[in-house]
């Protein structure tokens, strides 16, 4: 590998080299949605910031080494409560698949227009049900957990570095935001793993009962089971530090017997919209599909490449002001970019130098602009800026016409290099005017062996 990667690791609060467990097969596993309602766009940051990052290490390390899991929570209290207002007429189990999986279903929609690639595997919550009861079985053999009140919770101050990635002393945690401070619990730290269910709430057996699982094993196990025990980076929002990922280094540490959970863990920043913090309340909460498919932001639908570059315009680690103004920039600069197909070429250096400094998509985008202007007046640095825009995801596709159109287009050009080699310029002129208006834009250039003139077309974007 002759790229050097460095990486900001929350753990560690340093950037250092990132030095993977095994080269042939480096692993990532990022927390995914809970599949309640639609995404919104604080939710599409991680999104597309991972997804930059699994873009960048399948160039480094190559397409099959590298394996990245996201997984979907699809067992939480706000779904019961979702299947229960919208399926009333429905048995639970199957008023909680219907929300579930037509969620998921929008998730993968919005996200596949952000230009994100696919993970390597997509673990369900609801799919690993046994892992969790095991790793739940280990934690009280090793001291760790303990039964009350029908519960099995984890015991915080069983763990001597406790606290070590959001650096907040014992005695300041507090309980995770999906548990309530109950009397039976030792220390008010101390989180559910595992909670009985009632009749009206989905449940699987156990040997402590009918329940289910609380919101942070579910991710241990998630990981422990498709990218390993230990393995290479953990990604997610800031807002997950404390509690969810600071309790899920505690179980899987104290389940498995590791000094560490993953060696690399990275949060990306806050997003606001329009400078204020996103809430229903204030009407500024802003769906992905809303984005869009609908005229609730800007009075107008935004294209996903829009809404990609928009993100990447502001480092990941850095809170970002989601805003019109910021959308519209986004838009300038994208048409100004040449469409172009990828490929066998390798992205440039500036670009890779850029994302290998901590994924600087800032530095990356500019960077991608200079190509394009490059690209623009030279059509041999036009392979060059198409790797390197498909590397971030922001790649101006080519619009796809109808062969008929296409070969009317082809006849008018062909008919203006006639009207221009006998100079009849007004001609040539009306030519390209009534082409521009149905949004076709031509480009003139030299044959390299000939010297003639020649002219090639695409579709304004």
């Amino acid at each position: 590998m002759s790229l050097r990667l460095k990486l900001h690791n929350t753990l560690t609060r340093e950037k250092a080299d990132f030095q993977p467990i095994d080269a042939d097969n480096v692993r990532m596993y990022v927390c995914g949605p809970t599949v309640y309602d639609f995404a919104h766009i604080g939710n599409a940051r991680p999104v597309i910031v991972f997804d930059v990052l699994y873009r960048l290490l399948r160039h480094v390390y190559g397409d099959a080494h590298v394996t990245y899991a996201r997984n979907i929570t699809d067992v939480d209290d706000k779904i019961n409560a979702r299947a229960l207002r919208d399926y009333p007429n429905l048995p639970l189990n199957d008023a909680i698949h219907a929300v579930t999986e037509k969620t998921a279903q929008q998730f993968h929609d919005d996200v596949a227009m952000l230009g994100c690639l696919e993970p390597t595997v997509e673990p369900r919550a609801t799919d690993n049900i046994p892992q969790m009861i095991e790793i739940i079985e280990k934690l009280i053999t090793r001291g760790h957990a303990y039964v009350a009140s029908g519960e099995v919770l984890f015991d915080t101050k069983s763990m001597g570095d406790y606290g070590q990635l959001s650096k907040r002393p014992l005695d300041e945690q507090q309980a995770g935001a999906r548990v309530a401070v109950e009397v039976h619990k030792k220390s008010p730290g101390d989180f559910v793993l595992w909670k009985l269910s009632s009749h009206n709430e989905p449940g699987w057996e156990s040997p402590w009962g009918r329940g289910r699982p609380g919101w942070h094993i579910e991710c241990s196990a998630m990981a422990g089971r498709y990218v390993g025990e230990v393995f290479d980076i953990h990604g997610g929002g800031l807002d997950l530090i404390f509690p969810h990922h600071e309790n899920e280094i505690a179980q899987s540490r104290c389940a498995h017997g590791t000094q560490v959970m993953a060696n690399v863990w990275m949060h990306n920043g806050f997003v606001q919209v329009e400078g204020r913090k996103m809430s229903k309340s204030d009407g500024n909460f802003i769906t992905i599909y809303e984005l869009l498919h609908t005229e609730k932001f800007g009075g107008r639908q935004w294209p996903g490449e829009v809404l990609r570059l928009a993100m990447l315009m502001t480092h990941y680690r850095e809170p970002i002001d989601f805003s019109v103004k910021r959308l519209e920039e986004a838009e300038r600069l994208l048409a100004k970019w040449p469409a172009a197909d990828v490929g066998d070429v390798e992205p440039d250096e500036t670009i890779l130098d850029a994302l290998a400094d901590d994924l600087n998509t800032v530095a990356a985008v500019q960077a991608l602009h200079a190509l394009a202007q490059a690209a623009n007046s030279n059509p041999e640095k036009l392979p060059a800026f198409a790797a390197s825009a498909e590397l971030l995801g922001v790649l101006p596709k080519k619009a796809e016409v109808d062969e008929a159109i296409a070969d009317a287009i082809d006849s008018l050009v062909a008919m203006r290099l006639e009207m221009l080699k006998a100079k009849n310029f007004a001609e040539a002129d009306r030519i390209r005017d009534e082409l521009s208006a149905k949004g076709i834009q031509l480009k003139d250039g030299k044959d390299k062996e000939s010297g003639e003139r020649v002219t090639t077309w695409e579709i304004k974007r």
